[in-house]
This record gives C-alpha cells, structure tokens and sequence, in this order.
C-alpha cells in the first residue's frame, strides 16, 4: 500500500505547476496547501490508482485514505473524496464515526470540506437517513468545518429532494453562527433545497431575515425570484471565492 501512495504522491508531483498553485490560493483567504495540479488531473489520477486499490478491502481503503489525508495537500484529500464514495455499498453505520474524526482531523479548508461531505457523507446519510442525528450533533461543535460539515453533507440528498425537515433543523442549529464559512455552508444547503421547494426556503428565510447573517441569506435566496430576493433584501454573491462556492456541487465527483 505504501508503494501505491508513493507512486501517486509522484506523479502528482510531475503534474505540479505554479500557475496552478498560486491561481488555486486565490480561492482561500490563507495560504493552502497543494502541489499545484489541476482537477481535471487530479481526478484521472484518482480514477487510475482507483484500478489499483478497489480490490482492496474496505479497511485498507480506510487505511489509504487516511494516510492522503494526512499529508494535508489538498489533492491528495480530492483524491479520497473521489475514492470514498465507490464504497458507498460498503459503508456501515459506525463508519460515520471514521468520517466525523478525518474532518475534526484533517479537514482545514472549505474545499476538502465540501469534498469529502458532499459525495461521501452525503451517500451514507442516503443509506443510512438515521444518522442524520449525527450531523445535528456537528452542527452544535466548536470545530468550524464539522459545522459545515453537517450542512454540505445534504447537498446531494437535498438535490433530490430529500430529508427537507431535516435541513431546516440543521438550519436553525447554524442561524446565528458567526463563521463565514459555516454561514455559507448552510446558506448554500438551503439554496439547494430551493430548487424543489422554494416555497418552504422562501417562508423559511422570511422568518429568519432579521436574525440570519446577511451572507447566508444572500446564499439562501441566490436562486430566487428577483421579486422575492426584493422582499428580503437580498444580494447575490459578490467576490470570486464567493461565486465559486456558490455553485459548487462538489469539489471532486465522483466517475
């Protein structure tokens, strides 16, 4: 195994590129760390160590993944979060307390955040709706990115329309929190949740719009009506960071 991750922490370093490198820090208020690759690449290295690694058990999988996750590159952790999600089948409840201890671990910026939760954390809560109790037990953490973490990991259900109750719980868990990037989080989830009930985001944020953060309202209400986004007062993202976040359906997908 030791071998496979060598040869992936080699090749990534062959496809590095500076213009890469400082164009990708653009997107984060401090410096971050990575090799400089560019996430088309990224992704068809993943998909070729994939071929290596998926006769593997589970937990050597775990075990690899992890190790990615430690080295604090960020494609290294895109690479987990393009891996993870093919062992969808494979996930077990207690898994959920692996995913919980990488983030408190090793997630340190929006984009592995967003990630690893979208695809991963999303697909277990879709098999395992139960275990939504325990992203509420994030959203109430000091740690900011389990905060986000337990709205982003509803981006993909929410696409399909699911578990609104649940988001709207999450929801008023994050309201008044005072982080940016658990604002944006939860305010891109209800923007999702929007697409199909737009009525209920609406009503939702209408409610709230004298106590919710502006930056999360503006996510919330992004794909609104300008007639509605008038009644609340809402403005759509401004800075590049913001509009990239904005949109995102997650950092890496998976094939």
């Amino acid at each position: 195994m030791n071998k496979i991750i060598q040869k992936i922490r080699a090749e990534l370093k062959v496809n590095a590129e500076e213009k890469t490198n400082q164009s990708f820090q653009r997107f984060f208020k401090e410096p971050v760390k990575c090799y400089g690759v560019k996430s088309k690449i990224v992704g068809m290295i993943a998909k070729k160590y994939w071929q290596e690694v998926k006769g593997l058990g589970k937990k050597d999988i775990f075990i690899l993944a992890e190790e990615l996750l430690a080295s604090d590159y960020c494609e290294e952790a895109f690479i987990v979060s393009n891996w993870m999600p093919k062992l969808a089948d494979q996930f077990e409840p207690v898994d959920i307390k692996i995913f919980r201890k990488w983030i408190e671990k090793y997630i340190n910026n929006w984009a592995k955040c967003d990630g690893f939760c979208n695809h991963t954390v999303g697909a277990f809560v879709e098999k395992y709706p139960i275990q939504i109790k325990e992203l509420n037990n994030w959203s109430k953490s000091s740690n900011r990115w389990l905060k986000r973490a337990s709205a982003v990991s509803l981006i993909i259900p929410t696409k399909k329309g699911k578990f609104l109750v649940e988001i709207f719980a999450i929801a008023d868990q994050l309201l008044l929190d005072k982080d940016d990037m658990v604002q944006k989080g939860y305010g891109w989830l209800l923007k999702e949740a929007s697409k199909q009930h737009q009525k209920e985001v609406f009503d939702y944020v209408a409610r709230n719009k004298n106590r919710m953060p502006r930056t999360a309202l503006r996510y919330a209400i992004e794909l609104m009506p300008k007639q509605l986004k008038a009644e609340v007062g809402a403005k759509p993202p401004t800075d590049v960071g913001d509009k990239l976040q904005s949109r995102l359906g997650g950092t890496m997908k998976s094939d």
